[in-house]
């Protein structure tokens, strides 16, 4: 199946233990990947994969099961001559940066919006991109501007105040005693990866985060809308 090892490396060496060719190119599983998979709102990384014989290109990663699986173009190489070599895998660094970035601003905005709006304010779905992020919540109505203004204020003073972004592996029942934000509808083992934000945010979170909350940069709110009854 694989197992990440993309928590704490952006480059890894590791040999291919299987693949197949489908429609839009070859999926590649590895023996251990830096490669986040698709999970938790959060898109998968792309990259390279490469070795002296044989380059591709990863336009997605995303899981199957337990295999995390590299959807991959072939750049150089015989695919069926070369494919027992060992070979180095790349994540592209900046898109992962930025994706980072949006994956702690969106645990500071959730945070931000229970205490501008209330405690019945519950995360109904998020997509955490490169280049934006967007939040789903339980609420019943338009926010107002001063609730956006609030909102804004709220997660830009926890960036400026650069807190540390602290991760842990915790049992389930002692990161529940902590006051972990677990998302409703979500399957959690028994022993879960805990991401706390300078004690103003702590959730289950088995995402890609920053180091300081400074590195995020500035928060802006750019839209707000009613996606179903009772959800913006």
């Amino acid at each position: 199946k694989g197992s990440f090892v993309g928590y704490l490396k952006t480059n890894h060496h590791s040999e291919i233990i299987k693949y197949r060719i489908v429609k839009n190119g070859i999926e590649i599983v590895l023996k251990e990947t830096p490669f986040y998979a698709e999970s938790g709102g959060q898109v998968g990384d792309v990259g390279e994969i490469k070795s002296k014989k044989l380059n591709f290109k990863v336009i997605d990663t995303y899981k199957i099961g337990d295999d995390i699986c590299h959807l991959c173009n072939i750049l150089e190489g015989d695919l069926n001559e070369n494919i027992d070599n060992n070979f180095e895998l790349i994540i592209d660094e900046s898109r992962r940066k930025k994706i980072k970035s949006n994956h702690s601003a969106t645990h500071l905005l959730h945070k931000a919006l229970k205490i501008v709006l209330g405690d019945h304010i519950q995360q109904a779905g998020s997509l955490v991109a490169d280049d934006r992020l967007r939040f789903d919540l339980t609420h019943y109505e338009k926010l107002k501007k001063t609730e956006i203004s609030q909102i804004e204020s709220y997660v830009n003073s926890c960036i400026m105040q650069n807190l540390d972004v602290m991760v842990s592996n915790e049992k389930y029942d002692d990161a529940k005693k902590m006051g972990a934000e677990a998302l409703f509808g979500e399957k959690y083992g028994d022993v879960v990866r805990v991401i706390n934000i300078g004690d103003s945010s702590i959730e289950l979170c088995g995402g890609t985060h920053v180091d300081r909350t400074g590195d995020i940069g500035l928060f802006i709110i750019i839209s707000e809308s009613a996606l179903a009854s009772g959800v913006r």
